[in-house]
This record gives C-alpha cells, sequence and structure tokens, in this order.
C-alpha cells in the first residue's frame, strides 16, 4: 500500500477545461490541454492539487509537495540550482518557450545582431549601465555575468514587458518567447546567443520525499512509466489490414518488402479464420502493424500496393517498451 503522496499542477490552463463536481482537475487538465489520458487520480493516494507555477517550486523545496508538473523555467528561476529538486522528466513535450534576450530592432541596436556585440557596447558604464527588465532576475543576471557584461541593472517586471523599452523604462528585455510574434509586434529583436533557456513542462520531484516518505518513489516510477508510454504512443498509429495469401509466411515476406511497414519490431501476422462448404478455412490474414503517424498515408498506399485491404486505424494511448532509462538515471541520482 503506497503512503498519501501530494502533487502540484501548474494552474495556468485550469479554466480551459470543464472540471467535474468529483474534482478530477489533473485528469481534465491533462486531456482537455495536452492530450495526456493518465489516470492519475486513479493512482491510490494520490492527491493533487493546483498552484501557481512558483508555488509548486517552492513547496518542493519545503516538502509540502512530493511532486509537481511545471515548466523548466520555473524550476531554474525559483530553485536556483536547489539539490533538493530533481527533474524526474525534462521533457514533457508541451508549454514549449525560450527565455530570450530582446532589444529594439532600431536606434544605438540597429546593427546590434549578437550577444557579443550588445556586450561590448560603449554606451554600458558603471554610470549609466544597461538597464534590463525581466521576472526572471536570477537567471537573467547568472546569464548576462556568464557572457561578460560588466555594467548592467535589472528591473523587475511582469505583464507587457515587451513595452518597457519602447516608454525608456528599459533598454532590453528578457522574457519567454514562444513564436517571437508579441516581439516583432514591439519592433524588437531576438539576437544571436541571446537564449537564456529552452523551456518545456517537466515532471519535477521532493528529493527529501522520495528518500523518506512511503510511497512517493513507487508513484513517481508509476507516473513516469506512464508519461514515457504515452509520449512514446503520440506520435504512433496502430494499421490494422486484411489481405489474402497462401501462408502466414508469404504475407510476412511481402509486408517486409514495404519500408514503412516494418513496425516497432515487425508486422503481427494472424489468420482469418472462416467459414467454406461447412469447414473452416483460411483465405485471408489480418497484418497489425505500429507506423509513424507521419508516414500514415504512405503506409496505407504500401498496404494496397501488396494487396491490403479494409484498412483500419487506432489511434495508441500507451507503448510501453522496456523500462525508461529515466528511472535508471533516477535510481543513480538518488543513490538506489
Amino acid at each position: 500500500m503506497y503512503g498519501h503522496v501530494v502533487a502540484g499542477l501548474d494552474n495556468y490552463c485550469r479554466t480551459e477545461g470543464a472540471l467535474d463536481s468529483q474534482g478530477k482537475k489533473l485528469q481534465c487538465y491533462l486531456n482537455h490541454m495536452f492530450s495526456f489520458p493518465l489516470s492519475f487520480m486513479q493512482v491510490p493516494n494520490l492527491e493533487v492539487w493546483f498552484q501557481r507555477p512558483k508555488d509548486i517550486v517552492r513547496k518542493l523545496q519545503s516538502g509540502d509537495l512530493d511532486l509537481g508538473i511545471v515548466g523548466f523555467d520555473i524550476v531554474s528561476e525559483y530553485g536556483q540550482g536547489s539539490d533538493n529538486l530533481v527533474v524526474v522528466h525534462d521533457a514533457l513535450e508541451f508549454g514549449h518557450c525560450r527565455l530570450s534576450l530582446a532589444v529594439p530592432k532600431e536606434g544605438i541596436f540597429e546593427n546590434i545582431n549578437s550577444l557579443e556585440e550588445l556586450a561590448n557596447m560603449p554606451e554600458w558604464t558603471q554610470e549609466r549601465p544597461m538597464r534590463a527588465v525581466t521576472g526572471f532576475g536570477y537567471l537573467g543576471e547568472k546569464f548576462l555575468r556568464e557572457n561578460g557584461f560588466n555594467h548592467f541593472s535589472f528591473l523587475a517586471g511582469d505583464g507587457a514587458l515587451e513595452s518597457y523599452p519602447a516608454m525608456g523604462m528599459a533598454d532590453v528585455i528578457v522574457d519567454l518567447v514562444s513564436s517571437g510574434t508579441t516581439l516583432r509586434e514591439n519592433n524588437l529583436k531576438e539576437i544571436e546567443g541571446g537564449v537564456v533557456l529552452e523551456s518545456q513542462a517537466t515532471l519535477v520531484a521532493c528529493r527529501r520525499s522520495l528518500h523518506k516518505r512511503k510511497g512517493v518513489l513507487e508513484i513517481t516510477h508509476e507516473m513516469l512509466e506512464r508519461l514515457e508510454a504515452h509520449l512514446t504512443a503520440t506520435s504512433e498509429l496502430m494499421v490494422t489490414a486484411n489481405m489474402r495469401g497462401n501462408s502466414a509466411e508469404e504475407v510476412a515476406e511481402r509486408v517486409l518488402s514495404q519500408t514503412s511497414l516494418c513496425g516497432l519490431q515487425g508486422p503481427t501476422i494472424s489468420p482469418v479464420y472462416c467459414s467454406r462448404d461447412g469447414k473452416v478455412a483460411v483465405e485471408y490474414y489480418a497484418i497489425n502493424v505500429v507506423v509513424p503517424q507521419k508516414s500514415l498515408y504512405k503506409s496505407i498506399q504500401q498496404l494496397r500496393s501488396i494487396g491490403g485491404s479494409g484498412v483500419l486505424v487506432t489511434k495508441l494511448t500507451y507503448i510501453f517498451d522496456e523500462e525508461t532509462p529515466r528511472w535508471r538515471k533516477l535510481l543513480s541520482e538518488l543513490g538506489l
């Protein structure tokens, strides 16, 4: 029996999905926003709370939360390299963005296209440092110091930081960027070498909880396995078709002659039984093969070319393979 385990989830999209009266928040959130059909609420003794992203990190550090799903940018900013935070899965494939430095396109920055050029601008002095506005003071300062900036100051800001340079309140901004559209609309540009951090959603754990709290390590293992299996499955489809043949081997030879029909380890081929003159006969064979979503149409064309018919396509929820290397890495990091 697992012990009681508490997990925190970024509340950014809390209102995006209809939350039912039974409080199945995590299921709704993951299903609606990120196509994660993870029945986390069915995991014994797992309690899930929506939290502000920075509060998830702080509560993981204090031990008030055992697990959390939050962006790597928030983990890095508010965790500040804390040894009590363990990134269990660093690539959940949603919430992609980058923390980046951006400058105005015009004025003294018109010909500034790299971080080195920005650092070497004669305008920055001890009396007149480069003014940067950001919501990521720890990461921003660390980044500038590591890249040779000597004269700079930071202004803490939230919300529409893109307006600060135009209003004369800052020279540059350090902010999260997804597509870059908002920067362009505000006459700002990213520069070469200016990416502070690449970020996406991560699964993070409290190190003390993993070591000391009953059930946390076991539930972490289950969550990690489910996440890995689902992420693997999201890019694949199961294709089923019928094909005439004299034997399973003959059908297999035809299928394997096609480059898009090799499957994970190979196609599964089984006889399709029918009744002929009161006797059981085999005229068709069923082919089951996993194919990449991006190769679906090519796979169907190849199946048809070798006599395949009645093609069915099914979405996959999980593909459990060998034990994930991330689990072995976690155990190694914990000294287990």
